[in-house]
């Protein structure tokens, strides 16, 4: 059976430690899924070229983030790296980057634990942490997720974990709920685009509606762009909430 084609938003790390209907949603997701192993593009590992892990055993937690309760640092996910399946993403990514790296040594950062302790608690399933390359084109990340999609015919699942609206300087800590309407904004621009398979989807920093207020930087959306070619459909939107006013918990299925 195919497996997924996902991109979804970490939001706050506080997402490892508190209940929400967001964390609720990834509960439930993660119980209906049953990957062979989840290649995972983090948007908190950054690089010039395509990087790889290839753990054979357990990973490491990186804590990458200050300011956060205690709890929150005793979090633990005994992830189980994969060396063969590391090949094998190592093999399809090379298709259209002639460099891919591999990293034997780079722990589980939160943009992947986060998430993946919501999906699979039991830490069953191999992972294989994959970077980010924000330099890149959208064009260019979607090739590479475009890459990866005969894995899909194994059971790999691939994984983005990042933020469509993700502008930490605009951020309403009092936690209202209303959304922030530039962010929905973004969002709507984004998903209509992409269902479309419009080629303005690639030039969102031109076409989009506040592309500068909601993606300061690339790569909180970079994951977004690899899971969009990994699975080249129309996106499925599973989750939508705002957190903080216009911190974007999407969650969609391409």
């Amino acid at each position: 059976m195919k497996a997924p084609a996902l991109f979804l938003a970490h939001g706050s790390p506080m997402l490892a430690i508190e209940d929400s209907a967001y964390t609720s949603f990834l509960t439930t997701l993660g119980k209906q899924m049953h990957p062979k192993a989840i290649v995972v593009f983090t948007a908190h590992w950054m690089t010039r070229q395509p990087t790889v892990s290839s753990i054979a055993g357990t990973y490491e937690m990186i804590y990458d983030f200050s300011g956060f309760p205690r709890e929150l640092y005793e979090v633990t996910y005994a992830a189980q790296g994969s060396v063969e399946w590391a090949k094998r993403v190592q093999h399809h990514l090379k298709h259209v980057s002639p460099i891919v790296n591999i990293d034997e040594r780079r722990g589980l950062d939160h943009g992947s634990w986060v998430l993946l302790s919501r999906l699979f608690p039991k830490a069953n399933v191999p992972i294989i942490q994959a970077s980010v390359v924000p330099s890149w084109t959208p064009k260019q990340l979607f090739q590479l997720g475009e890459a990866l999609r005969p894995l899909r015919d194994e059971g790999v699942m691939i994984l983005g974990s990042g933020g469509t609206v993700h502008n930490l300087m605009a951020l309403r800590w009092d936690e209202q709920t209303k959304a922030d309407s530039w962010a929905v904004a973004f969002d709507d621009w984004l998903l209509a685009q992409s269902s479309a398979h419009s080629e303005d989807v690639f030039h969102y920093e031109e076409k989009a509606p506040y592309a500068k207020q909601a993606v300061p930087t690339q790569e909180h959306l970079a994951p977004y762009w690899i899971a969009y070619g990994a699975g080249n459909r129309s996106p499925h939107v599973l989750f939508r909430e705002y957190e903080y006013g216009n911190l974007s918990l999407l969650a969609v299925s391409f």
